[in-house]
């Protein structure tokens, strides 16, 4: 865990919580250290939509597992 006057470490430990790569941690906390922030988000932002994807894809899992419990637990109320 970075300490809290460790900007690099805070930014970095951050991006790779949410899951970039190490390449792209560390350029991404280099750009904003050089406060290139447009050039910082072009590499945030595909993640970002990466991981929404993931929710959303997810989410239909669910979904679909909820619509089947309910079928079965509608024919057989024992069940639940």
């Amino acid at each position: 865990m970075a300490e809290a006057s460790d900007r690099y470490g805070i930014i970095f430990q951050n991006l790779a919580d949410a899951g970039c790569e190490k390449e792209t941690a560390e350029k991404c906390t280099e750009l904003i250290l050089a406060e290139k922030y447009e050039q910082a988000l072009a590499l945030i932002k595909p993640q970002k939509k990466r991981l929404l994807e993931e929710i959303h894809a997810n989410q239909k899992r669910v979904d679909s597992l909820d619509f089947l419990v309910y079928k079965i637990e509608k024919l057989c109320p024992r069940v639940n």
